[in-house]
């Protein structure tokens, strides 16, 4: 389903005429939802950078979701994956950022620049060396309101058409048991989404700690 065909199916479903402005809000409110909820590997990027030596900050990418994956390696060795903990967990098992060697944990840290939107991660303990470095990440895509088409319109256009209607039937103020069944109409759209994202495409998942839902 492409944005033009959404919009169209919004307006005939809740026989209401909306305004453009209108339309983009409850599409981009239900991919907000869509994308904060369900962890899908589609949605997912991958980038390498460098870390120079006792420089103990990386840059997140500007999309930034949320992290997959963090890995740190020598040019020619071999990955250390790295594991997620919080700053304070950084601070305290290394408080001296002098202390140098081989990363092994990383948490997101707040801005280091003048854009307050740009996260960075910190990683203990300071690199003591050159390190390449690999992420994992999930992405916020370019919403079907300007691109037109997206994975989620080809893909799952049920669980994006609920979730709009989701947001619209709210902004007519309709009556409860009505937003009670639009609600569960996306509920259920959005349990397969899940049952695919979290759970079909993460049955050969390797590491703990990942979002699994069973398989039905």
């Amino acid at each position: 389903m492409n944005y033009a065909d959404l919009c169209v199916n919004i307006q005939d479903i809740t026989e209401n005429s909306f305004t453009a402005d209108q339309l983009a809000m409850f599409t981009q409110q239900s991919e907000q939802k869509i994308y904060n909820t369900v962890q899908l590997p589609n949605l997912r990027k991958n980038v390498t950078g460098t870390i120079a030596a006792n420089n103990k900050y990386l840059s997140c990418p500007s999309d930034f979701l949320s992290v997959y994956s963090l890995a740190v390696f020598p040019t020619g060795g071999a990955y250390t994956f790295l594991l997620n903990k919080d700053v304070n967990f950084i601070r305290e098992a290394y408080p001296n950022p002098t202390d140098t060697g081989t990363p092994a944990h990383y948490a997101i840290f707040g801005p280091q620049s003048v854009d307050p939107k740009e996260l960075t991660f910190i990683l203990g303990p300071t690199p003591d060396v050159l390190y390449n470095a690999e992420l994992h990440y999930y992405y916020y895509p370019e919403s079907i309101v300007t691109a037109g088409t997206t994975w989620l319109g080809d893909n799952f256009d049920s669980a994006l058409l609920n979730g709009a209607l989701v947001e619209a039937i709210r902004f007519m103020k309709g009556e409860q048991d009505l937003i009670a069944v639009y609600k569960g109409m996306y509920d259920n759209s959005l349990i397969l989404l899940k049952q695919l994202g979290d759970g079909k495409d993460r049955q050969d998942a390797y590491r703990s700690g990942q979002t699994r839902v069973p398989v039905i």
